[in-house]
């Protein structure tokens, strides 16, 4: 499959985890997002190597989830999803009343 076709599959499977469109991949500064929201870069490759060949590699994402809600239950969403997925929780923090969680993912 290739880089682009597993991106977008990647993308159709946050956006059904985030229950809407609010969904945005490396966004440029003059775009409107709307809360809550999830924006997700790429990260770097993780490879695996046998034989002194790449075996394996996989795209790694950060996903930022942002909302104003301190009690929002958009974390558990896409710790918990049925997409089969799985995250790490890295770090959250707090900036001008909006929360922010970040999240890794690789796909």
């Amino acid at each position: 499959m290739a880089r682009l076709d597993r991106r977008l599959e990647l993308d159709a499977r946050l956006r059904r985890i985030l229950g809407s469109n609010n969904l945005y991949f490396e966004p440029p500064a003059s775009v409107v997002m709307h809360y809550p929201c999830v924006r997700y870069t790429r990260e770097r490759i993780d490879t695996n190597f046998a034989n002194n060949n790449v075996y394996l590699a996989r795209q790694r994402y950060d996903l930022t989830l942002i909302y104003y809600d301190v009690d929002s239950d958009l974390v558990d969403k896409f710790l918990f999803n049925n997409e089969g997925l799985t995250f790490s929780h890295e770090r959250h923090y707090v900036v001008d009343g909006l929360h922010h969680d970040i999240l890794t993912t690789t796909f």
